[in-house]
């Protein structure tokens, strides 16, 4: 009977999740999903110099927001060193690695040497098969791998392919310091193993990591999980993304106004992909994961193209759903009760609003006409508008606006489209004067659309305080 597939995402919590940790974790959670199986969570805080709890709340955040749920409660690493030791020490007593006493100035000395001669350093197994009685004394040992002196060590990568590395190469790799800490490398294995993970996915950055792991889990008798290593994600010059680039944590693609819908389509089409299809969702990637979509070479960021698929996931976007995100996501604490006070008119603004819109910012932004306190103050291009002319024009309108009997679209056309042809004008030229007194500004939905929603006596009301306050 196969064993259940499970999966892990397995972050350092020395920052912030970045968008290349958020795409492996979406990786972990699609096959975990794709195969009916479990993705679990584990920090991994052994380096606690630089492990920080602000660290691990934000990838919690990051995770959460994404949408990416984990199975059973996240797990510490650091809180299982003592396992970690046990196994090396089970280790030990099978001969399947060894205390070694090399100091610190011999292995500083025994590195100086291997660079003065251009080499590579390895450590040269001095203390692999010496008595222990010849231990100097005063030197806490760290404790090595005994690995095996020749032959090579496969790695059958679901991405990479076969590689296979020399064991001449991998040398007897420290698993516990002096210390008595235990090195990651141990940790890993020791967790993934505890854990019953099937499947490693991950960077290609740890892929040198897995060949000294499956020694570890040979010298333990244990299966070797499937792996598989996803190329890096490089900038669009493509070099490896940096903060150059603009490689910030999920939060703050948050804060910039992205759908977690659609940053989980984004990321999934870097390095994966299913024929050509572009836009899909979250229940076709689950449908469709596997390893075979996997690319090898590095997915390059788009992040036009982000904004591109962004503004799609917000044109679908169910109207009221919209107005909470960007309530949640993006109104300033002093603005929200203003927000929340005119939800019918944002909501009932929001498909015309995000036509247009790229991100929640935009939207947000684009309303700003129906957050504003009466009386508005037009931008400088607006003014332009509100020339003798256009005033003359608003006034008009807003004399017929106060006889109509319905305040619907027909009415409302009917009579700035009959004030132009009497006048002999083109539409736009009545239009402009009254969209500026309406909204402040010279860029809006239709005039028709901002009267209905704000309704009649709003309207008026702005149109009224526009000729009242014009200087022009």
């Amino acid at each position: 009977m196969n064993r259940p597939v499970i999966c892990r995402f397995a972050p350092s919590p020395t920052g912030y999740l970045h968008i290349g940790g958020a795409r492996t974790a979406l990786f972990n959670w699609l096959y975990a999903r794709a195969n009916g199986g479990r993705m679990m969570l584990r920090i991994e805080d052994t380096d606690r110099a630089r492990s920080s709890d602000a660290a691990i709340a934000a990838i919690i955040d990051g995770l959460t927001w994404l949408g990416l749920t984990w199975d059973g409660e996240a797990i510490s690493q650091f809180e299982r060193a003592d396992r970690h030791r046990e196994i090396a020490e089970e280790l030990l007593a099978a001969s399947k690695a060894y205390k070694c006493y090399m100091t610190p100035e011999e292995l500083s000395a025994a590195r100086e040497t291997a660079k003065a001669d251009g080499e590579v350093f390895r450590y040269d197994r001095r203390w692999r098969d010496r008595d222990p009685s010849e231990a100097p004394a005063g030197v806490d040992p760290v404790i090595r791998i005994k690995a095996p002196l020749t032959g090579e060590t496969v790695v059958d990568d679901k991405v990479q392919g076969r590689v296979a590395f020399s064991n001449k190469d991998l040398d007897d790799f420290v698993i516990l310091r002096s210390d008595g800490t235990p090195v990651y490398m141990l940790s890993v294995v020791v967790d993934d193993y505890d854990m019953g993970v099937t499947h490693i996915i991950r960077g290609d950055d740890h892929f040198t990591n897995a060949a000294r792991q499956t020694l570890i889990y040979q010298a333990l008798g244990w299966d070797v999980p499937v792996m598989a290593h996803i190329p890096l994600i490089h900038g669009p010059d493509g070099a490896k993304l940096s903060k150059r680039h603009g490689a910030l944590g999920i939060e703050a693609y948050r804060d910039m106004g992205y759908l977690p819908q659609a940053l989980r389509n984004y990321l999934a089409r870097l390095g994966w992909s299913h024929g050509d299809d572009e836009i899909f969702s979250t229940e076709q990637m689950i449908e469709w994961f596997d390893f075979d979509g996997l690319g090898k070479a590095p997915a390059r960021i788009d992040f036009k193209k982000l904004e591109n698929l962004n503004g799609h996931y917000i044109r679908e976007a169910d109207d009221a759903w919209l107005y909470e995100a960007v309530r949640d996501w993006i109104v300033p604490a002093n603005d929200l009760e203003t927000y929340t006070g005119r939800k019918d008119w944002l909501v009932a603004a929001m498909p015309h609003l995000k036509e247009r819109a790229k991100t929640l910012v935009d939207l947000y932004q684009s309303a700003s006409f129906l957050l504003a306190d009466r009386p508005l103050v037009p931008d400088e291009k607006a003014e332009k508008a509100l020339d003798e002319p256009g005033r003359e024009l608003l006034g008009d309108v807003l004399r017929e606006l106060e006889t109509v009997a319905e305040w619907n679209r027909e009415t409302l056309e009917a009579v700035v489209q009959g004030i132009a042809e009497r006048k002999n004008l083109k539409f736009g030229k009545v239009a402009q004067p009254v969209r500026v007194a309406l909204t402040g500004t010279t860029s809006s939905p239709s005039i028709f659309e901002i009267f209905l929603i704000l309704g009649c006596q709003e309207s008026l009301a702005r149109i009224r305080d526009c000729l009242a306050n014009s200087t022009l």
